[in-house]
């Protein structure tokens, strides 16, 4: 039923949802893009190792975010260097080249108004011509906030006028220091503001997440929103900005608080309420995309330093087509010497693993599959070797089985009798040894980096579908297979032959074939089951020997 719901998963994926019957492939075996990121600094100014290091990690927040695995970010001089494999799309590519700092700014002047707020309830349309009028002037007045309409000097009311956001180029933006007014574009080039000295500092984000907006009775209005957290310095200062803007109402766009993410405009929503508990909620014409695109920016923003696109190029495979054979080939080879073992150890038993290991293979296979689809994984050299591992893991657990059921008839039961036994004890040392394994795959998941990631995945993934495998088909099938003639007999090709294993019967019904046994195998087995016996129990038979013979003489 697994497989057949993973199929049925996979089907639909590919007729409807642009999947695949095959897994993607990583930048080593498929190439995919490259991007080179310059820093932007003043002139005569340098980056440090720290800030380049800071941003390489934060970059790759963002591309983990947005579900591509796989992917090689590091630094080069004074560059870093984002590889990701396959075509890279545009959100992708937009998480990669936002990388400038992120500033929160009150908007002092805008040419349209947005239709977001930061509340989901609508905003008030303008309706004070004084405001705009005030706003208008030119201020002689030393300013006292963010906001207020005195930092608008005719310089930058000249600035603004004349700012042309559709002359600007792809990449370009404006910039200021943060404790001067900056003139800048909306990331789509559709509006221009006039926006006061920082104010918050995206650094005090530590959580932002998309959801659906819900109402008081928690019942869902169909709108998706962005979460923000800040922490405790910036749930102060937004506190103070929001409660500042929010007695703004009506005195568009003064009433309207800005994101500022590499020197353009993320978004600039309404104040509709002050917000003292760092919570803020920002709603407006989302998308899930959209809104999960910018929740990831507001979150992994805070880069100290700013970047330019240096370069975007696409770039061949690094292994190519003759290292994934040779992988593929070192995995057949893996698994042909399993078998050998299995038929050579266990004679008709090893058809047990074989068919147990087939079936973890389509599961993984499949799975493999689902999630280069829905969760854009892709397999590596790494990934595979991950795999070639699992097969000696996997049947590890086979062969623990499988002993202790051996024990079991050895010491006397039916076999039966032994299945049962066997798997109770069995079952807890497979967990323990599993457990080992999926620790250590989550420990190297967790601290390594680039195509290592994709060595731990596969081997933890294996090492879940081998418990499954184990518990829901190997112990199940070996159950039936005890019922049959061919193993209950203890058939010489079984694997589970007692005699061939040594059974001992202490009081027990000893086991019997449908078949005559010569005697001299008798014999031998009686004097097998003679040498394993205790010392007490030899004892034991030595008296009995002795009464006997004492009484005959008498």
């Amino acid at each position: 039923m697994i497989i057949v719901g993973l199929f049925a998963i996979n089907a639909a994926g590919v007729i409807w949802g642009g999947g695949s019957w095959t897994p993607k492939l990583a930048l080593d075996l498929e190439g995919g893009t490259q991007i080179i990121l310059e820093p932007k600094v003043e002139t005569g100014q340098s980056v440090s190792q720290e800030q380049l290091d800071q941003a390489v990690s934060i970059i790759r927040q963002r591309v983990d975010a947005s579900g591509v695995a796989e992917a090689e970010i590091n630094t080069e001089g004074d560059n870093v260097v984002v590889r990701i494999p396959g075509e890279l799309d545009d959100q992708t590519r937009a998480r990669i080249e936002s990388s400038a700092k992120l500033e929160l700014r009150a908007v002092l002047l805008a040419d349209a108004a947005t239709n977001q707020s930061i509340d989901p309830s609508a905003s008030p349309e303008p309706t004070d011509d004084a405001a705009a009028e005030e706003l208008e002037s030119t201020p002689t007045a030393e300013p006292t906030d963010g906001s207020d309409p005195s930092w608008i000097t005719p310089a930058l009311q000249e600035q603004f006028d004349s700012f042309n956001c559709s002359s600007l180029d792809e990449a370009e933006t404006n910039v200021a220091p943060a404790d001067q007014p900056l003139v800048t574009c909306d990331v789509n080039r559709t509006a221009k503001y006039l926006l006061g000295p920082v104010e918050a500092s995206g650094a005090n984000i530590v959580d932002a997440t998309n959801g659906m907006v819900t109402t008081q009775t928690g019942a869902s209005t169909g709108q998706w929103a962005v979460n923000i957290v800040f922490d405790d310095e910036g749930t102060k200062d937004f506190a103070e900005v929001s409660t500042r803007l929010f007695g703004l109402q009506g005195q568009t766009p003064r009433d309207q608080f800005a994101f500022v993410l590499d020197g353009a405009v993320l978004t600039a929503p309404q104040m509709n309420g002050a917000i003292t508990d760092g919570r803020p909620q920002i709603t407006g014409n989302f998308t899930q995309e959209s809104s999960k695109s910018l929740a990831d920016q507001l979150k992994f923003g805070a880069l100290p330093i700013s970047f330019t696109v240096q370069s975007s190029d696409t770039i061949s495979a690094t292994l190519g087509t003759s290292q994934l054979q040779s992988g593929l080939v070192a995995g057949l080879i893996g698994l042909v010497l399993v078998v050998i073992y299995t038929l050579f150890q266990y004679r008709a038993l090893g058809s047990v693993t074989i068919a147990s290991l087939i079936i973890a293979a389509i599961i993984t296979y499949l799975m493999i599959t689902i999630l280069s689809w829905r969760e854009g994984y892709r397999l590596s050299l790494a990934g595979i070797a991950g795999l070639i591992v699992a097969i000696g893991f996997t049947a590890d657990s086979f062969i623990v089985y499988f002993e202790r059921v051996r024990d079991e008839l050895r010491d006397g039961r039916q076999l039966v009798g032994a299945v049962e036994a066997g798997w109770k004890r069995a079952f807890r040392t497979v967990l323990a040894s599993k457990g080992v394994n999926l620790l250590a795959a989550v420990v190297l998941f967790v601290l390594a980096v680039g195509s290592v990631k994709g060595f731990a995945y596969t081997l933890g993934l294996t090492t879940i579908i081998d418990v499954l495998v184990v518990i829901l088909f190997t112990h199940p099938m070996l159950q039936l297979l005890a019922q049959t003639r061919f193993f209950s007999s203890g058939n010489p090709w079984s694997g589970l032959d007692p005699n061939a294993l040594g059974a001992v019967y202490r009081g027990r019904a000893e086991f019997r074939r449908p078949v005559t046994v010569p005697a001299s195998k008798v014999a031998s087995s009686a004097r097998e089951a003679a040498k394993r016996q205790t010392i007490a129990e030899r004892k034991a038979t030595a008296s009995v020997g002795s009464g006997t013979s004492e009484g005959k003489e008498s």
